[in-house]
């Protein structure tokens, strides 16, 4: 999805370090930091941080974007629960994921 709309590979690449990246505009960190506050438990957003959001996105877009990031969350958490792993979609592709312990899928 992310080549589809155009993201390079550099860009892929950096998100991993996003914070240090030139390869990211300060609009695209700021999202980031949005979405890592967004998944740690409890969610706690910054004053500050959604302050910044509002400078660069109207209401609508803020609850778009907010949508998303909370149904990734949910997707991957889910699936996370239960043990489900990757289907070999993305094979071949560079997707940077944390290591994780492997655990037995429920069935």
């Amino acid at each position: 999805m992310g080549r589809k709309s155009g993201l390079s590979e550099a860009k892929l690449r950096a998100l991993s370090d996003f914070e240090s990246s030139p390869e990211l505009t300060e609009v695209e960190k700021l999202v980031l930091r949005y979405s890592m506050q967004m998944t740690v438990t409890p969610v706690e957003i910054d004053d500050d941080l959604f302050a910044e959001l509002r400078k660069h996105f109207d209401d609508k877009q803020l609850v778009e974007l907010t949508s998303a990031i909370a149904w990734e969350n949910y997707r991957a958490r889910y699936n996370h629960a239960l043990g489900i792993e990757a289907e070999g979609f993305s094979k071949n592709r560079y997707c940077p994921l944390p290591e994780s312990p492997r655990r037995t899928p429920v069935t």
